[in-house]
């Protein structure tokens, strides 16, 4: 297969995994949260039309006749074009790719805010009609804590902007972002956010404190306290329950959390999702470590896969050997399987 000869930026949504994937621009115009090292090292900027027009038609040379649904824009950021350089760009993506019917991209809340209600609906009626929020927490405190340089509302305010100009909105929301220390602030205002925005989606991700980050040293100074893998399921069952009067589909897509089959559609698969919660809760501790385990080490997905007996007896076994350890130590190596899985 020949090689790439456009750009392609570090990160996309997993959702977008068969989409196009364009670069508008490079690194993230934030780039200083406490928790995140994905843009280290590299400085933002926005990329010109003509190299972004250059890189549309070489993909289109590229795939040949391979037809998209989905765009995804990367970067961090592309509502940080000047609105008619985007504008440009995106009349040439449907001129190469005339069956796009979704093009997406994050936005910063405070990117968005600085474009006219005039400008968000021409962006979304020239196609850019999805926007990927990463809010994280609806908590002042936790926002400030991990430096997002958003306020939630900042937040309501870009998502009202996204859907009074036609743009679906998928969020996505860290359990654990508080730690110990902030838990029922950062469940309580963040679901009291959704409910005010209620957007298309919901994307729920479990923290993974990543080693060399802000976050990792106020670990290590005793600032901030990470949720064990049991305290990081009630914080998303209490997330749940306050979650009102909205019709988002909900979802945990990642490998990264815990109870990856807690998705359904709000409000009607509501109860559904915390029988699920309700589940892990009912086992006994010496089960819910044996599916901890087993979750992190790939040989489950879902709760049912306990009822292969030759996997959950080789977990046991595998647990048996760390018997040794207190409830505390036990806790701290689930913390150190999570991490691996960023």
């Amino acid at each position: 297969m020949p090689s790439l000869n456009f750009q392609q930026g570090p990160i996309r949504p997993p959702s977008e995994a068969e989409s196009l994937l364009i670069r508008t621009t490079q690194g993230c115009p934030w780039n200083k949260c406490s928790f995140c090292t994905l843009f280290e090292g590299m400085s933002f900027s926005i990329r010109s039309v003509a190299d972004i027009k250059r890189d549309i038609w070489a993909a289109k040379a590229f795939y040949k006749q391979r037809k998209f649904t989905t765009c995804f824009l990367q970067d961090g950021d592309s509502f940080a074009m000047p609105t008619e350089d985007l504008l440009e760009v995106l009349a040439t993506l449907k001129q190469a790719f005339p069956e796009l019917q979704q093009i997406s991209s994050y936005g910063r809340a405070q990117t968005m805010t600085k474009k006219t209600a005039t400008e968000m609906k021409a962006i979304c009626d020239a196609g850019l009609n999805m926007l990927y929020c990463g809010m994280e927490s609806g908590s002042a405190q936790v926002l400030k804590k991990m430096k997002k340089g958003i306020t939630p509302k900042s937040i309501l305010k870009s998502a009202e902007f996204a859907k009074q100009a036609g743009m679906k909105m998928m969020t996505f929301i860290i359990m654990g972002l508080g730690g110990k220390e902030l838990s029922d602030d950062h469940v309580q205002q963040t679901a009291q956010l959704l409910n005010q925005i209620n957007p298309h989606e919901i994307r729920v991700l479990s923290l993974a404190v990543k080693p060399g980050t802000d976050l990792d040293d106020m670990v290590q100074k005793g600032l901030f306290t990470p949720l064990t893998e049991q305290e990081m399921v009630a914080e998303q069952q209490a997330l749940i329950e306050q979650l009102q009067g909205i019709d988002s589909q909900y979802g945990n897509f990642h490998s990264i959390n815990l109870l990856m089959e807690l998705s359904g559609r709000l409000p009607e698969d509501k109860a559904s999702l915390l029988s699920t919660i309700d589940r892990f809760f009912s086992m006994s501790e010496a089960e819910q470590n044996n599916f901890i385990l087993g979750r992190r080490t790939h040989y489950y997905n879902a709760l049912s896969d306990m009822n292969n007996r030759l996997y959950f007896d080789t977990v046991q076994q595998q647990l048996s050997t760390l018997s040794h350890l207190d409830p505390q130590a036990l806790a701290a190596m689930f913390y150190q399987l999570r991490q691996r899985m960023i």
